[in-house]
């Protein structure tokens, strides 16, 4: 998985009861949601996420570029709600819809679960939508590089939700055409934070890189900060706290 992990004692996803929270999991075809709620809400997740990748195959189907393009598009007005945010987000960090599609559906399935439940964790694939009233911290995996499960992001209590996306060239499967081992981006906006990540990690080809890149990131409206790794060199920029794993206790926050 790339990016991102809640800093928890045993593994990536930890199914167990967590404080005040629920974990569960729920999978369609290449959807694969880990969700923390005050409950287990896997019918309800389920019928989200359908209807989210109804809306993305839709669009898919009217025209294939929506899958392909690798650039902007133009927005269609016949494209429901989710579509037409990937599409306002890879404009905004310019790039395909596609490069939001993960930190969309996060978002879409979060932001419906909150009706039953005060605070939602949402990953899929390592892009995360979250609404949390107590601070967390999330730890940031990145391949190899030194900084995996060293250091991590501590988060604040959100009013109407947070996306922390990540974007690597050497963790999972997305298409990345640099060499960062996590580019990870922080918006109000999750569609946003997923395309600003590829794009950033898309910048980043060697550490010199590296400041310029975050730099970027955090002039793009919405974005509220941005960090990127590639070995044993780091960047940040904006709103974020870095935290030194080594000195917490392992567990989430409650």
């Amino acid at each position: 998985m790339t990016g991102i992990t809640f800093f928890e004692p045993k593994t990536y996803r930890d199914f167990g009861k967590s404080g005040r929270f629920e974990a569960f999991r729920v999978v369609v075809e290449q959807s694969d949601l880990y969700v923390k709620a005050h409950r287990k809400l896997e019918k309800e997740t389920y019928q989200l996420l359908c209807e989210c990748r109804a809306q993305v195959e839709d669009a898919i189907a009217r025209r294939k570029d929506f899958l392909t393009s690798l650039i902007p598009l133009d927005e269609d007005p016949r494209d429901g709600p989710v579509a037409a945010r990937m599409v306002q987000a890879g404009k905004k960090a310019g790039t395909g819809p596609m490069a939001a599609v993960a930190g969309a559906v996060a978002d879409f399935v979060g932001q419906g679960l909150m009706q039953w439940s005060p605070e939602v964790i949402v990953e899929n694939g390592g892009d995360i939508f979250l609404k949390v009233d107590e601070p967390m911290v999330a730890g940031i995996f990145a391949g190899t590089s030194p900084f995996t499960n060293r250091i991590g992001l501590r988060i604040e209590p959100t009013l109407l939700g947070l996306g922390l996306c990540t974007s690597s060239a050497s963790v999972g499967h997305s298409l990345s055409l640099g060499k960062a081992d996590a580019a990870t981006v922080i918006s109000r906006d999750t569609p946003l934070a997923d395309a600003v990540a590829t794009a950033l990690g898309n910048q980043v080809k060697k550490p010199s890189d590296l400041q310029r890149a975050v730099e970027w990131a955090v002039s793009v409206p919405g974005v509220d900060g941005a960090l990127a790794i590639i070995r044993d060199r780091i960047a940040a920029q904006g709103n974020v706290e870095l935290v030194d794993l080594s000195t917490q206790d392992k567990e989430m926050s409650k």
